[in-house]
Formats: structure tokens, sequence, C-alpha cells
């Protein structure tokens, strides 16, 4: 009944947090890093590993109230589950024969299949679906226009071409993903750069003001010594004109 009752929060619209947020107190975070910084280190890695791209030490038999602070190990295969649905980790895209659907292309190459080292153009085959979309609506207006009874045939060649065009465009998602992340990390690297480059020129920019403050300071000690050295001149004047005086 509980697992049930977690199923349908998990599949609810705008889900609440899941209950093991509230295991995150200072008190347990605190007692997790103690326990991690007490566990003997392998003697190859005497540095201290970087959060940021090695996974925490694995601990062994912690307590009720820490086990939930350890992040399990990355699933490689099997069922996961996101807002309450059931995914598969390797969950191949389906081909058009297992859904049932006539496919009206050949297939092109892609890296897991190849279809006897034939090259098939998916953009051509993509332009050829997309006028056939449009002759067979026309066709389907036509007929609309004569005898609507006869609809129906019209109306299963849309679906098909469009199937098989939507299939096409499934293929492209992995090869999307990869750009769409080569990209964002080509952005992050390109607003690093500028942003060290900022770094640079400002710190050049300041070694410029300090090295015209010190020349500024030194010309004007400078001058105050020779200031300071006139006076000391004319003050010895007057004791030497005071001691011929009253010598």
């Amino acid at each position: 009944m509980e697992e049930q009752q977690q199923q349908n929060v998990l599949a609810a619209a705008f889900p609440t947090p899941p209950p093991f947020w509230q295991s995150f107190t200072p008190e347990n975070l605190s007692s997790i890093s103690s326990l991690r910084a007490a566990e003997p280190q392998s003697s190859s890695s005497k540095v201290e590993p970087d959060p940021a791209t090695e996974l925490p030490i694995r601990l062994l038999d912690l307590p009720a109230e820490l086990r939930c602070l350890q992040p399990p190990e990355p699933p490689v295969e099997g069922l996961y589950r996101c807002f309450g649905d059931l995914y598969n980790m390797n969950d191949p895209l389906p081909s058009l024969e297992e859904q049932g659907i006539e496919q009206l292309y050949t297939p092109p190459l892609t890296p897991t299949s190849n279809n006897g080292g034939k090259h098939t153009d998916r953009a051509l085959i993509l332009k050829r679906i997309a006028k056939s979309l449009l002759l067979n609506f026309l066709e389907l207006v036509g007929i609309m226009s004569v005898n609507p009874e006869q609809y129906q045939e019209k109306i299963q060649d849309l679906r098909t071409l469009f199937i098989n065009f939507h299939h096409l465009l499934n293929e492209y998602r992995p090869h999307q993903a990869r750009e769409s992340l080569i990209q964002m990390m080509q952005t992050q690297l390109e607003r690093s750069r500028a942003e060290t480059q900022g770094i640079r020129e400002m710190k050049m920019k300041v070694e410029g003001i300090l090295e015209g403050l010190s020349h500024a300071k030194l010309a004007e000690e400078k001058e105050n010594e020779e200031s300071g050295n006139e006076v000391v001149e004319d003050r010895r004047d007057v004791w030497e004109a005071l001691e011929r005086e009253f010598g």
C-alpha cells in the first residue's frame, strides 16, 4: 500500500520532493563527511579526489539515517522510473516493420546497421516524402470534393507517409543529442576563455595603474628630498652667520 502511494506521488503532474530529502540535515552531512574522511584511501591515490570529476568514496554498512546521502551506483541496464513511468536503459528505436508500418524508403546507413555499403541521402528522402505528402493532400482534397466516402484509403496513405517521415527524423535524435552537447561544451569553453581574457586585460590595467602610482610616488619623494636638502643648507648658513656674529 505504501509503495502504491509513493508511485502515485511520483506520477503526479507536479510531484513533491522525494521523502529522502529529510535525511540531508547538517548533522547527517557532518557525520558522513567524518566517515569518509576516516575511510582509508588507496596508497596509489594520495591526492584528494575532485568532487567535480570523481564520485565520493562508497561506504558500506551505513546507518539507516545516512544511507540516502550516498548516491547509488549508476545503472547499466534494466528499467528506471521517472515521474512514475518506467523506461528501459537500452531502448532502441523500433523499426517500421516491427510496428507493422510499410517502409517507403531504403534504410540509410546508420552506425549500427549496414545496407551493403550503399549510401542514401536522408535529406533527399525527407524531401521526397514531403512532396508526396503535398501530392496526397491535394488528391485528398479532390476526393473530398467529388466522392467524400472514398477518403479512407487516402487518409491511410497520408498516415503511412507521416509515420515514415517521423521515423526517419527520430533516427537523427542520437546525432542531435551529441551535437547539442558539443555545442553546449563549446559555448562554455568560449565563455571561460572570454572571462579569462577579461581577467588578463583587467590585470594589465591594474598593473599599469600601480606602476604609474609608483613612479608618481618616487618623483614626489625625490622632490621632497631635494627641498629638504635646501632647507638644511639654509639653516646651516643661518647658524654660521650667528656664530660669526656672536662668536
